[in-house]
């Protein structure tokens, strides 16, 4: 119940919050600027030999971004703030014992990359394209990588992280981006010419 109403409250801040940043993401710089194809992350490239499934071209990806609606942010507030209340944070090397694992969380544990792909899973199931849900690889402040999970709208991109309750646009969280998958197939990366410097100093842990 005390969850619930967290989520309905959470929910409704990210609803008020919608339309100011679709009138915003101009000046927040839109969306983000992809270069060549880079390497994949090994992890996901293990993923998608397990699974190939998901890890193809994507059918939908000569569709336009979805508008940032309240509807859709409601949809992506929810879903964000669900995964994260619900997977409980343990490194791939604990439950695996492999420095990297991808896959779907089992029994409600999971790292980073874990959450982003439940996420982009249940999104999808939701209506949302796989073309505009992208897997992401981004370094900290610190110098590690995070894996998050980018949703790409008309009015630019936001972000989806396990280390923050709020959906943001991507201009404004603490990292360096380094790469994402391409939106025309999902087992292909693209490398992300990256904000100099990110435009705030500190991120919800």
């Amino acid at each position: 119940m005390i969850f619930r109403r967290f989520l309905g409250v959470t929910v409704a801040l990210c609803l008020q919050s919608a339309t100011a940043l679709a009138t915003d993401a101009a000046s927040l710089g839109g969306g983000m600027t992809v270069g060549d194809p880079i390497k994949q992350p090994f992890g996901h490239h293990a993923f998608c030999l397990r699974q190939p499934d998901q890890c193809g071209p994507t059918n939908d990806a000569g569709n336009s971004p979805p508008a940032l609606d309240d509807a859709l942010m409601a949809k992506v507030a929810e879903i964000n703030l669900a995964v994260n209340a619900e997977i409980q944070p343990v490194s791939d090397q604990i439950l695996y014992g492999q420095e990297e694992y991808w896959t779907l969380p089992t029994d409600n544990k999971g790292d980073c990359e874990d959450y982003a792909l439940l996420k982009r899973a249940r999104l999808h199931d939701a209506g949302i394209p796989l073309s505009d849900l992208l897997l992401t690889v981004v370094n900290k402040r610190d110098g590690t990588g995070h894996a998050i999970l980018t949703l790409r709208t008309a009015s630019g991109d936001f972000v989806l992280d396990n280390l923050d309750w709020r959906v943001r646009h991507w201009s404004e969280v603490p990292y360096r981006f380094v790469k994402r998958q391409s939106p025309v197939n999902a087992g292909e990366w693209l490398e992300i010419e990256s904000l100099p410097e990110p435009l705030v100093s500190s991120v919800s842990r």
